[in-house]
């Protein structure tokens, strides 16, 4: 009987120690390919069944989180928490689909700053700014609408690109950048990091997304074969920018033809509460290509412990970038960024910023003491 009594007492103890531990965590569903044939071939609908799959998570795994915080005891508590950890995590991957529509949107002029793959502010804006372009209902969705008009071009998303010896042999900086003024203004050229850093812009790619979509090229070495985005041309050269809108709400600027016709669109990083953005409205003097960056502390901002005026000489990765649009109130202009993936999620030093390639369409489409430039 001893015996017997002890060996249910092991039984016991070893039940609740199996009912007591957490289940296994399942494994998030596998992310999409992102293959040249995958992209160029997605679809509206499979992106929407993937999309509502991903909503259905997130909302189980919502309704669970709210059962544990409203739970009345230790039991539904543990509960709670078990059908919490049998859920499978909804996941934030580059979509192959949505790298198709920012491709296409970027060619549109509705720029989406970074090509990243993923729904996030900067890709919201570009929608509506196609749907703007468009003459379609307001909105941030991309809808079966938006996306038939999006998807009336029918060119390749992606091309396969043969990097070159210039391409190898660039001019680059070949460590992370300092951010301390002070040590950028003793360099003699302020490039890029690596042609990794340099491929990614020419091709409007977040860099994260560019490695994703090539996990074995070596980016220095000519004649590797890589996956980008087809990036399109400029708009058309008489369609001249003369009005520009900074939403400082939104994050975002606006170009508009003589006809207020929409040119262009690009996300914003504009001003901050302690140097914000010039408020009504101000005028283009003249844009600036590879620019020198005069810093003087006394005149906008003092950046670190920098109290001394500081000349920066030109380069993609100097803090306004590879273009500088003038404006007529001192010290501000619109310009580029060194890095793009933070364009329309951080703030400035009340300029506008915008990633390099954006800043610089822009200077090819403004006209110098005519272009006007709207705060709101």
């Amino acid at each position: 009987m001893k015996i017997k009594a002890l060996g249910g007492a092991i039984a016991a103890i070893l039940w609740c120690a199996g009912a007591l531990a957490a289940p296994e965590q399942p494994a998030p569903p596998a992310p999409p390919e992102l293959t040249e044939q995958a992209i160029d071939a997605a679809t509206f609908e499979d992106w929407r069944a993937r999309d509502d799959a991903r909503l259905a998570v997130e909302a189980d795994r919502k309704a669970a989180e709210d059962a544990i915080a409203k739970a009345r005891n230790k039991r539904e508590r543990r509960e709670a928490r078990d059908r919490l950890a049998a859920l499978p995590k909804a996941g934030d991957a580059p979509d192959p689909f949505l790298i198709r529509a920012q491709i296409l949107l970027d060619r549109a002029h509705a720029s989406p700053g970074a090509i990243d793959g993923l729904y996030g502010d900067n890709m919201r804006r570009a929608v509506r700014a196609f749907r703007e372009m468009r003459g379609l209902p307001a909105g941030d969705q991309l809808d079966a609408e938006a996306w038939a008009r999006l998807s009336e071009d029918q060119a390749k998303a992606t091309l396969v690109y043969e990097i070159t010896p210039e391409d190898e042999k660039g001019r680059y900086v070949g460590k992370p950048l300092p951010t301390d003024y002070a040590k950028l203004a003793k360099m003699k050229w302020i490039g890029f990091r690596d042609a990794a850093e340099m491929l990614a812009e020419r091709f409007h790619l977040d860099e994260g997304l560019m490695r994703r979509l090539n996990p074995e090229a070596d980016f220095d070495k000519a004649g590797s074969k890589i996956l980008v985005a087809a990036t399109g041309e400029d708009p058309a050269p008489d369609r001249r920018v003369l009005r520009i809108l900074v939403d400082k709400a939104e994050n975002e600027l606006r170009a508009f033809d003589e006809g207020g016709a929409l040119v262009m669109a690009a996300p914003a990083t504009v001003g901050s509460g302690d140097t914000p953005s010039p408020t009504g409205t101000v005028k283009v003097t003249k844009p600036y290509l590879n620019p020198v960056y005069k810093y003087d502390p006394k005149k906008n901002f003092q950046q670190g412990k920098n109290k001394r005026k500081l000349t920066l000489r030109p380069g993609p990765n100097g803090p306004v970038g590879s273009m500088w649009i003038d404006l007529d109130k001192p010290t501000y202009g619109i310009h580029g960024a060194p890095e793009p993936s933070k364009i329309g999620k951080t703030e400035s030093h009340g300029c506008v910023r915008l990633t390099n390639w954006d800043a610089e369409t822009l200077g090819r489409l403004v006209e110098p003491e005519k272009t006007v430039v709207e705060f709101r």
